[in-house]
């Protein structure tokens, strides 16, 4: 396939440069227990890429009884107060393998750099593994309005680097985000479970494979 000119690349934060993964899933775990709901990783993994009142809602249609509008707002935040604190374990070699070489290589190639990320703790998590600094632009759950599959994080991302979707890349881990890529004009890289998104332009297993598409003109059969 060939592609426009590749000018920056969006990365989603969890699950390809960090993974918060399991923190998300044994708040959300503590949360339902205490509610008791059916909870498990099958659950769990519809969750990614989607807002924290989307979760709720999806954790809630096993619930047994109806929650109002305020019960529900106290539920998300026991359980972001749970995943907050877990925050605080994460350090700089929680970044995941290979992420710090690719960074080396695409800014020696003047290749852009952004964060799009539907989480509200953006920030603090690339806080607590050094990379507050690192990135071009940040778009996060505190710009949008929208979450994972709408573009609107990708797009708003875009827009802070300067640089039209169609010279954007995005990096996915979730069919959210592939989805949410190519909603936007972009073009959409799929890593881990985002693999088996029949979207996605591109399918890696090593981040490094980034270089290539990018910066060497990758192209996949």
């Amino acid at each position: 396939m060939t592609m426009t000119t590749i000018k920056g690349v969006i990365f989603d934060l969890d699950g390809v440069i960090v993974s918060t993964d399991e923190f998300h899933y044994k708040a959300w775990k503590k949360l339902a227990d205490r509610e008791n709901i059916p909870f498990d990783k099958t659950i769990n993994n519809r969750l990614r890429g989607v807002s924290r009142a989307e979760s709720l809602e999806i954790i809630l249609e096993k619930a047994k009884k109806e929650y109002t509008d305020s019960q529900k707002q106290e539920m998300l935040e026991f359980k972001n107060d749970i995943y907050k604190e877990s925050l605080s374990e994460l350090k700089r070699y929680d970044i995941l393998d290979n992420f710090n070489e690719l960074y080396e290589q695409l800014k020696e190639n003047n290749i852009k750099m952004a964060i799009g990320s539907s989480s509200k703790n953006t920030k603090r998590i690339l806080k607590q593994i050094e990379l507050s600094d690192a990135f071009d632009a940040i778009a996060d759950g505190t710009d949008i309005t929208r979450s994972k599959p709408d573009p609107e994080v990708f797009l708003i991302a875009a827009k802070r680097l300067g640089l039209n979707p169609e010279e954007c890349v995005v990096i996915e881990d979730a069919i959210a985000g592939i989805e949410a890529a190519k909603a936007g004009q972009m073009t959409a890289i799929a890593i881990n479970d985002a693999k088996n998104c029949d979207k996605a332009d591109y399918r890696i297993d090593n981040l490094l494979e980034i270089a290539d598409i990018v910066i060497g003109g990758y192209n996949e059969e």
